[in-house]
């Protein structure tokens, strides 16, 4: 150090005068110079001291302010760095609670779709499948994990829905609609409504396709639209047989008269007779010659036919109040013996009689109705069978008809099937409508089943319905009641 190097030049004269052995003795100047020699190298020690003291100090102070603001800092930072991590993890609680809500709500709405019973179907513009219900599945068998991302039409071969139709939704932003369409599965006709709804967001481009089974519903309307046509019927047979008694009355009358007139008994005649010479002896001759007497008789057979079926139109106008309790098995068998006349085709020029199979339920219930209208149905249903038959391709198989009574759910159901040639969707949905007939003209009015559809459903609160396969038979299936509904 500069200040030691300078003191111990200073001290070294001082020594040596201090010590200088040839003067015999040390001299008292010398050691005082010597004292302030080391005097002034301690000051200078110490003020060399002291300045590194301070300076240690000063940095150490510098050094202490710096770490107490850079701890400050540090606590500052922590504090900010806590904020935002107390803020993140409120953020991320929120994102949670978020998500399980949104998962909720997936869930949720995921729940109510799959429970709808109408198929939902998500496609794209191209037609591949982005969702894909529980309906959807139960309806086609296949699962939606199996199906997502194919084409629709790979999966649903028979859904009535093209592509023009989805793109068409999807293009014009407006919902499509095709309602009651027909499709045929195992034999069976389905009606289907069919609805295409548009999808249209900024990140989202597709559509939803509902299918609902209206099969029930359109059959209902047919059953309604046909109670309106017998309804009409009724009044029409009302409103002829009113205009139909009276000019038959006087025919009936008539006839009559002329009878009364022309009978030898009366006294009145023969003196008439008599007045323009003849008698009534020679005009019964003419009479019996002429067979007058059988024309008239002929006359008056045949009005009392028309008055009959008169009668009968006045009845299917109202319902029937004569009713009895019936052995619907013992009626339809004596149904069998009424039509057993009925009951042979004709097959390549050869009477053909047609085999009978019965299943008739044991201990059914006897059931409160009008035989005569019951009698009438079942002789029509056996007649229908019997005409159908002579019309069957294969004349290999044997003509079969089969009558089943059975007891479901309190109404005795009549089933009369036959395996001819069957009845096709086009006519089997007419197949009850008045005159609707599909026989050449001469053969047939049409009103043998629209009556007997009449008779069932308004006298005797029933149903009769028509099951039928092309190729292979038809079956008409009749509902009796037994505690019908009072109209």
């Amino acid at each position: 150090m500069p200040w030691l190097a300078c003191s111990t030049l200073l001290l070294l004269p001082a020594l040596s005068f201090a010590n200088d052995e040839t003067t015999g003795s040390l001299q008292t100047e010398g050691w005082i110079a010597l004292f302030v020699m080391f005097l002034v190298l301690a000051i200078a020690v110490f003020l060399t001291i002291w300045h590194k003291y301070q300076d240690a100090r000063s940095e150490h102070l510098e050094l202490e302010t710096a770490y107490r603001s850079l701890e400050k800092q540090m606590g500052d930072r922590t504090q900010k760095l806590r904020a935002i991590n107390n803020k993140l993890y409120g953020e991320i609680a929120q994102h949670e609670i978020t998500e399980d809500k949104l998962r909720q709500a997936q869930t949720y709405l995921h729940s109510i779709i799959n429970s709808m019973p109408s198929i939902l179907i998500g496609v794209t513009p191209d037609g591949k499948i982005t969702h894909w219900n529980s309906s959807a599945e139960t309806t086609t068998g296949h699962m939606e994990d199996d199906v997502l991302g194919n084409y629709l039409w790979d999966v649903y071969p028979h859904l009535p829905v093209d592509l023009h139709m989805i793109q068409e939704a999807i293009n014009q932003k407006t919902v499509k609609v095709k309602e009651s369409s027909k499709y045929i599965h195992e034999g069976e006709t389905y009606y289907n409504d069919i609805t295409v709804y548009p999808l249209s967001t900024e990140n989202l481009l597709e559509a939803v396709i509902r299918v609902d089974d209206v099969t029930m519903r359109v059959l209902m309307e047919s059953m309604m639209i046909q109670n309106e046509k017998m309804m009409s019927l009724g009044e029409l047979a009302a409103g002829m047989a009113h205009e139909i008694n009276n000019p038959l009355g006087a025919i009936l009358q008539s006839v009559q008269n002329i009878e009364r007139r022309t009978s030898a008994e009366l006294l009145k005649n023969q003196a008439i007779a008599e007045k323009f010479g003849t008698t009534m002896d020679i005009i019964e001759n003419y009479l019996a010659e002429r067979e007058i007497n059988k024309f008239l008789a002929n006359i008056r057979d045949a009005g009392e036919r028309s008055a009959k079926i008169v009668s009968n139109m006045l009845e299917f106008s109202h319902s029937s109040q004569t009713r009895n309790q019936v052995d619907i098995n013992e009626l339809t068998a004596h149904c069998l013996e009424l039509a057993e006349n009925k009951l042979q085709i004709v097959e390549n020029d050869v009477k053909v009689t047609i085999q009978i199979n019965t299943d008739f339920a044991d201990d059914l219930p006897l059931l409160s109705c009008s035989p005569a209208e019951i009698q009438q149905v079942l002789l029509n249903l056996l007649r229908n069978a019997s005409q159908a038959l002579e019309q069957r391709p294969d004349f290999s198989v044997p003509p079969i008809i089969s009558l089943h009574t059975s007891l479901q759910s309190e109404n005795i159901v009549i089933k009369v099937s036959d395996n001819g040639p069957g009845i096709p969707e086009e006519i089997r949905r007419h197949i009850f409508e008045p005159f609707y007939t599909t026989k050449e003209v001469g053969q047939g009015t049409g009103l043998g089943l629209s009556i007997s559809y009449f008779i069932i459903t308004e006298h005797h609160g029933g149903s009769i319905e028509v099951n039928s396969t092309v190729g292979k038979g038809t079956e008409f299936v009749v509902r009796l009641p037994l505690y019908p509904e009072p109209k």
